[in-house]
């Protein structure tokens, strides 16, 4: 069976339109589930996020008395072994005056970004907020502005949902324990039930409703022997009495991992997992996941650091994530004067120019029906009247037979395709035959883009996908 697809589409999406999904064999989710839902919904339509890795290791910018200190921008009062008391008067220096906040925000919208997380306070300590419990915030700097408010406000005018990355493990606190092995203050002084008091009100500042509705508390740095699972239980409950809708990573918890972002086994307080530098072969079972990545090999600026990855891998990347159901959460560590680095936003933009064609392809869909695909990628949407479009990501466009059409296999397909289109082509034929091991699609020999082409394909009820026969 041959059918030509690219004629009917307008008139088969213009009927289908007019009616409302629903899907009486859907489970009644619990109260819990209810609960997770509701604070999730935003999360899971928005699929792309821009992480904000700044404070006072920007200054030195990986490099400590004319030495490359190795590692992460970030960590350099770890990696170099500074004192405390060495590296607390960077406060002094820290005055970004090219920083604007709706510029930020403008680059955040541009690359198609739907949220931003940004460090309210790293392992450093350092508040980039006016805290009323610390002077080590960024009102004892020459800048004396709360950058977080002014983010918060230009995120409100732009449309972006803000989020907070809150360090759980704070280095120059003087009632965090464990200390650095290099650090003389005497560990007996501290009292760690102390610093969870100063934690939970700094974090009651952040959450009070002065910046807004907050999305996400991104928590980190829960690794340490100090912070414990109980100690995590409590930590949510307390986010929860603050706002029941802000959605909570699992690094509050001892729910991570490693790297892998998730532990399966036992108990864990949170809303989602949390992959770092890495994309889960299949994505996180039964859970929200967002992967958080680097532009290059560091979160917090390193002038050192030029190892950039390019736009289309990044592009792969977000589709590739966002067929096995998760969000891409990706870094810029913008310069001591404020200005997110030019190479990042360089490669915004062209995530950007190919989001803006294909972001319906993202934003909103679930994970793929196929286990694998030779050529790409899927998402998928439900449809009115229980039917499904599937995206069809492709990285490697078929080489052509003949010189006139191209064929694009669809290995697995049962349900009939009723109507296809390639994103941002207005004219693009697309023919649909059946084959032994599924659907073959015949389409023009030249891709309409060159790093990833998106072929939308509406289907009659929820995708099903059956074993390929081996040829």
């Amino acid at each position: 069976m041959r059918i030509a697809l690219w004629p009917l589409y307008a008139l088969i999406t213009g009927s289908l339109a007019m009616h409302s999904p629903h899907d009486q064999s859907s489970p009644q989710p619990t109260a819990k589930q209810a609960d997770l839902d509701r604070r999730m919904g935003w999360f899971r339509e928005a699929r792309f996020g821009m992480f904000i890795h700044w404070g006072l290791y920007a200054i030195p910018g990986g490099t400590w008395k004319g030495a490359d200190i190795g590692g992460a921008g970030e960590w350099i009062l770890q990696n170099g072994r500074i004192l405390p008391s060495d590296y607390m008067p960077l406060q002094a220096q820290f005055n970004p005056i090219e920083f604007n906040a709706d510029e930020w925000v403008r680059i955040a919208k541009l690359a198609g970004q739907k949220y931003i997380v940004i460090t309210s306070k790293h392992h450093d300590g350092f508040a980039l907020w006016d805290s009323r419990v610390s002077s080590f915030d960024v009102m004892g700097t020459p800048f004396k502005r709360d950058i977080l408010k002014e983010l918060a406000d230009a995120c409100a005018r732009g449309g972006i949902q803000l989020c907070f990355y809150h360090s759980i493990m704070d280095w120059t606190h003087s009632d965090y324990e464990p200390k650095r092995e290099w650090d003389p203050r005497n560990p007996d002084d501290a009292d760690f039930d102390r610093y969870v008091g100063y934690m939970k009100e700094q974090l009651r500042e952040l959450v009070s409703g002065k910046y807004g509705k907050i999305g996400i508390l991104w928590f980190d740095g829960e690794w340490e022997p100090s912070w414990t699972h109980e100690r995590g239980l409590d930590l949510a409950k307390f986010v929860r009495s603050l706002d029941p809708d802000v959605i909570i990573n699992n690094r509050v918890d001892k729910g991570r991992n490693g790297m892998a972002g998730l532990n399966n086994a036992g108990e864990w307080a949170g809303d989602y997992g949390t992959p770092e530098q890495e994309i889960p072969a299949t994505g996180l079972a039964g859970a929200d996941w967002e992967t958080c990545m680097t532009m290059n090999d560091t979160w917090g600026w390193k002038s050192s650091d030029k190892n950039w990855k390019s736009a289309p891998t990044m592009i792969h990347m977000l589709c590739d994530i966002a067929s096995k159901g998760g969000n891409f959460l990706l870094n810029v560590g913008p310069q001591p004067d404020g200005r997110i680095p030019a190479e990042s936003i360089d490669r915004l933009a062209r995530i950007g120019a190919w989001m803006e064609t294909n972001g319906e392809s993202i934003y909103g869909t679930t994970a793929s029906p196929f286990a694998s695909l030779p050529w790409g990628r899927c998402t998928q949407k439900r449809l009115p009247q229980g039917n499904t479009r599937l995206y069809l990501h492709v990285f490697d466009w078929p080489k052509s037979v003949d010189g006139v059409a191209n064929i694009l296999h669809i290995p697995g397909l049962s349900n009939e395709i009723i109507a296809a289109r390639a994103l941002g082509a207005t004219s693009f034929s697309v023919s649909a035959s059946r084959d032994p091991n599924g659907w073959s699609l015949s389409i023009p020999v030249t891709a309409p883009d060159a790093t990833c082409s998106v072929i939308a394909i509406d289907l009659v009820g929820a995708p099903r996908v059956g074993a390929v026969e081996a040829k």
